[in-house]
């Protein structure tokens, strides 16, 4: 499950004691989302596109918006123009 970890500004999936993050800088109600880290031992596996979806689901529901900085996220979004509506500008 991914959670907001807004203590250290980054959404986070933790799988098998490894932990992959999307870090933000978020300004009233927009997340601007900067740069994605999936560990090495979970690459291959889906782990940055559950992390993604996630992330942009839990902005969905808190009502923000998104500018996609980091190229996985932009690229994600591409992928899936469910989470267009989400992106500023």
């Amino acid at each position: 499950m991914v959670v907001d970890a807004v203590e250290r500004s980054r959404f986070e999936l933790a799988v098998d004691g490894a932990v992959a993050f999307s870090k933000y800088r978020r300004d009233g109600n927009v997340v601007t989302f900067i740069h994605t880290e999936v560990p090495e031992a979970l690459e291959g596996r889906g782990i940055g596109s559950a992390l993604a979806k996630g992330a942009l689901d839990l902005v969905r529901e808190k009502g923000e918006r998104v500018i996609p900085k980091c190229p996985f996220i932009r690229s994600y979004i591409e992928k899936h123009p469910e989470y267009r509506d989400l992106v500023v500008g």
